[in-house]
């Protein structure tokens, strides 16, 4: 049975490695918070109560399409559109089709950045397979407006980080909720981590300072992983009550990048 994405495709090496998928998380974290259309999960109340839990789920998603038949994946999407359309039922509105998009490009960008800050520069056919495989995605879910490629949507990416992000009291709030959630040390963690991921525009709107201590750490952490012992430290900075998404997160590839 054929894949949703191909066995040997960059995005499986990208999904396949939690330490990838916690830099996903930790980048999408801070640009969801600037997000207009935040309120549409404190709506539902879900993420102000559980905002590490809610933006787990939504990247285990994406990884389970990533990994799954192509059959899998599409009734996996299917079910997350009915999961949303519940909700507008709910409020009496429809999520914008732009609302959407944000969540595809930050997948999109996190994913991309994520990887070239763990391992490597990914080539320009492989930014462009990124891109086609959320591309499908998107397009599953009945998406308008996706750009055709990568270097056309470089630029409509701008356009919503422009138009579709400000400060907020959703902002405040949702990193007061990561703090209570987290703890102190591991929120300051979270902060370094999304220094050094996200794009100058959400870096100025958070009001982000220029320091990045975490940046000479990531090579200790190669190191640590040759040494085996980086999920110790994977374990260490997240709350236990994560523990089962944390162990979940890793995936036997049948190919490493090099």
């Amino acid at each position: 049975m054929a894949g949703f994405v191909r066995e040997d495709s960059i995005v499986r090496c990208i999904w396949g490695r939690s330490e990838t998928v916690l830099f996903i998380f930790a980048g999408a974290s801070a640009e969801f918070a600037l997000n207009k259309a935040v309120d549409w999960l404190y709506f539902t109340g879900k993420l102000p109560a559980d905002p590490l839990g809610r933006l787990f789920s939504t990247v285990a998603y994406a990884k389970k399409i990533v990994f799954a038949s192509e059959e899998q994946a599409h009734a996996a999407i299917d079910t997350m559109r009915q999961i949303h359309s519940g909700v507008e039922n709910k409020r009496g509105a429809a999520i914008p089709d732009w609302a959407y998009r944000d969540v595809l490009y930050m997948l999109i960008f996190y994913s991309i950045a994520s990887f070239e800050l763990l391992e490597r520069k990914l080539t320009a056919g492989e930014k462009e397979e990124v891109y086609h495989v959320f591309f499908r995605l998107g397009a599953r879910m009945g998406l308008k407006e996706l750009p055709a490629g990568y270097a056309a949507w470089l630029a409509d990416r701008e356009l919503h980080l422009q138009n579709d992000l400000c400060q907020s009291a959703h902002t405040t709030d949702l990193f007061k909720q990561y703090q209570k959630h987290l703890g102190h040390f591991r929120y300051t963690v979270l902060l370094e981590a999304q220094k050094l991921l996200v794009p100058p525009f959400v870096r100025k709107q958070l009001q982000f300072n220029s320091i990045k201590w975490l940046a000479p750490v990531v090579p200790v952490y190669k190191f640590c992983q040759k040494l085996r012992i980086d999920s110790l430290i994977k374990k260490g900075l997240l709350p236990a009550k994560y523990k089962n998404e944390i162990n979940g997160l890793d995936v036997i590839l049948t190919r490493r990048t090099p």
